[in-house]
């Protein structure tokens, strides 16, 4: 069965991974990205679109014939410059989208979460990304998957100080990462992707929630 796939932030860490990964795998027949500035990719399956994303609705019929969106939209508070900006890309565009696929017959939608995500925490990353989960759930999709990975591995387009010292922590400590420890380990973008298109392809119905530990799992070659 061939299928067509779009990803929503397709420039980003576990979206490039995403893309490349779908773009390789049998079974996609086209693979579709809103992005707001072209890929420095060509591949006869890929199909861009140059969005603005404050006027989603203007390219909804890019939704038309999706079988799976993949939604790894996302930034920091520094990035965004504040709270609110923050929001529109955690939050808001998501699930504009996420409406926008089901009012066009997409069946499964697929999106990247955060270890702790929680409507109701105090503080405020793991607040909205549990308010994004909880309006995602609430659009009513035959397929919903969420998937909450710990600290994501691998080589940005940005510098973040932080993350680049965290990762190597990381990844000098993984063997002690067993356990009850082991959902705090890091874990590399490639497999996050690798674990989404291989749900995506089982087609399962209902809310689905993927924890670090399982994401390793499912994403193992």
């Amino acid at each position: 069965m061939s299928r067509v796939a779009m990803v929503l932030g397709a420039t980003g860490l576990v979206g490039s991974a995403l893309t490349e990964e779908l773009l390789s795998r049998a079974g996609w027949a086209e693979v579709r990205v809103l992005v707001r500035r072209p890929l420095a990719l060509e591949h006869p399956k890929l199909k861009q679109t140059v969005v603005d994303w404050e006027q989603l609705s203007q390219y909804k019929e890019q939704f038309q014939g999706v079988d799976a969106v993949f939604c790894c939209l996302g930034t920091t508070i520094k990035k965004a410059g504040s709270q609110s900006q923050f929001e529109r890309v955690d939050l808001q565009y998501p699930l504009e989208a996420a409406v926008l696929a089901k009012d066009h017959g997409v069946k499964q939608f697929l999106a990247v979460s955060s270890m702790g995500a929680n409507a109701k925490s105090r503080s405020f990353y793991p607040r909205t990304k549990g308010r994004t989960e909880d309006g995602l759930i609430a659009v009513g999709f035959q397929g919903l998957h969420l998937f909450r990975p710990s600290l994501l591995l691998g080589k940005r387009e940005e510098f973040r100080l932080g993350e680049r010292v965290a990762s190597r922590v990381m990844k000098a400590l993984d063997f002690m990462m067993v356990g009850k420890a082991a959902k705090y380990r890091g874990i590399p973008a490639a497999i996050v992707a690798r674990a989404m298109v291989n749900i995506a392809l089982a087609d399962t119905h209902g809310v689905h929630m993927y924890t670090n530990e399982v994401i390793h799992v499912i994403g193992k070659r």
